[in-house]
């Protein structure tokens, strides 16, 4: 797992030493970014349940202005900082210790803005419908925003995406998908 361009192109991120934490296979995260070109750059990112870090990451060293991280789980915090550290993003980066619904409606109202939000859950647990389903993922979600959620292939996503939002795209590499969703 490794940083893949930018201002720490090649660095190699602390891995998780368990199976209870799931990073974004390389050759997805790298298809995603091919997918989001330069758009990172500058923009306000918000990585849920992000793991290890590596999406939230790879944006802050592609130019993204500002990170923040949720993750409610002790050892995926752990990675996150770690990895913070070692990219030395402390100063565009915060991480919220708390779920992802929790999360959300704190920077609700805290009216802040997002111009990327990663959604990449631990699978076909209801988690992606959840975060969908949460009104204050709408307020968030910047007026050119795009959502990004990683998921399985049995992760049943159409019915669960709400009025507001469209379905841009979706890839298909093996098992993952990765949806991208705009604001209608």
């Amino acid at each position: 797992m490794r940083i893949i361009t930018g201002k720490r192109r090649g660095l190699r991120l602390t891995e998780p030493k368990n199976y209870d934490v799931r990073p974004t296979a390389d050759r997805v995260k790298e298809s995603l970014f091919n997918i989001l070109g330069s758009k990172v750059q500058g923009a306000a990112v918000l990585d849920l349940f992000a793991g290890t870090g590596n999406l939230g990451l790879e944006c802050w060293s592609r130019g993204a202005q500002t990170v923040v991280f949720v993750d409610k789980a002790l050892n995926s915090l752990k990675l996150v900082y770690s990895n913070i550290e070692k990219c030395q993003a402390q100063a565009e980066c915060q991480v919220l210790h708390q779920d992802a619904l929790s999360a959300l409606t704190r920077l609700a109202r805290q009216e802040q803005s997002f111009d990327f939000i990663f959604c990449d859950p631990p699978y076909n647990k209801g988690l992606v419908q959840q975060v969908l389903k949460n009104p204050a993922l709408m307020n968030i979600l910047g007026p050119a925003g795009v959502l990004i959620v990683e998921h399985s292939a049995h992760d049943e996503l159409e019915q669960a995406v709400p009025e507001g939002l469209t379905l841009k795209r979706r890839q298909k590499y093996g098992e993952t998908f990765l949806s991208f969703m705009v604001k209608k």
